[in-house]
């Protein structure tokens, strides 16, 4: 007779863990192994806009789903003003270095004659308030209130229907040192608004007084401060963190 296999003794605790913990650095080297490797290869590549080639390619592709999936329709949440945050937070001060004493709006059209806007005037417009959650791409958020003309109603009233048929918006700061492009759906939405208050209150210097952009479907990086010129084009205007290699779309 033949004799009968021999039982397997089961793998003790100790054996166990031993297994575990050899296949979890196994697992750990050959992830370190690729990203070596990937590193490589990307230390080596050109640069385009801020970062690597292979890496702006992947901002341009989500860029590409952000702006096909995007409604006009789409609004951020909004709240009371009684949540909104007494203290502003401040975040940011490249393009506030000029005096705002005899600051005027210049719009740059493609055709025609710029035009040249004063405070009143856009003071004269329906004014609009917004109270929503502003998200900042280093990761805090703080619920805040704004008051302004909607980007919307401005196109209107200085005759820019035609430029707003274009794709794209610029803003720059009087100084030219902050600069911002905006896919037109966004600067279009009913929540974007040229602002010129802040909890009730005219804006001060370090939030972008005289006026500021508000676009609650985007990140903080494109609420501009301190408009002095906006422009309009089919090709995408510079924008100042998208040269450092911040994603063009910054949607929320």
């Amino acid at each position: 007779m033949s004799k009968a296999p021999k039982k397997k003794e089961p793998l003790t605790i100790e054996q166990k863990i031993t297994r575990r913990t050899l296949l979890s650095l196994g697992t750990l080297v050959a992830l370190d192994v690729i990203g070596f490797g990937i590193w490589k290869v990307l230390r080596k590549e050109s640069y385009k806009d801020g970062v690597q080639k292979t890496l702006r390619k992947g901002l341009d592709v989500n860029e590409k789903i952000f702006g096909n999936t995007f409604s006009k329709g789409r609004k951020a949440k909004e709240y009371s003003v009684s949540e909104a945050a007494k203290n502003v937070r401040v975040n940011g001060h490249v393009g506030l270095d000029d005096a705002t004493d005899n600051w005027i709006l210049k719009v740059v059209r493609p055709q025609g004659a710029s035009l040249s806007i004063s405070l009143d005037q856009l003071k004269a417009l329906p004014k609009t308030e917004v109270i929503f959650d502003f998200k900042c791409i280093e990761g805090w958020s703080q619920v805040s209130h704004w008051g302004g003309v909607r980007f919307s109603d401005f196109v209107k009233a200085f005759d820019l229907t035609a430029e707003s048929a274009m794709n794209y918006v610029g803003l720059q700061t009087p100084d030219k040192q902050y600069y911002v492009g905006i896919d037109m759906p966004s600067a279009m939405q009913e929540q974007t608004i040229l602002a010129y208050e802040v909890n009730g209150a005219p804006l001060p210097q370090e939030h972008g007084h005289p006026l500021r952009l508000i676009i609650p479907v985007k990140y903080g990086i494109k609420h501009l401060k301190r408009i002095g010129t906006i422009s309009f084009s089919n090709d995408k205007p510079a924008d100042y963190w998208a040269e450092r290699g911040y994603d063009y779309f910054s949607g929320l």
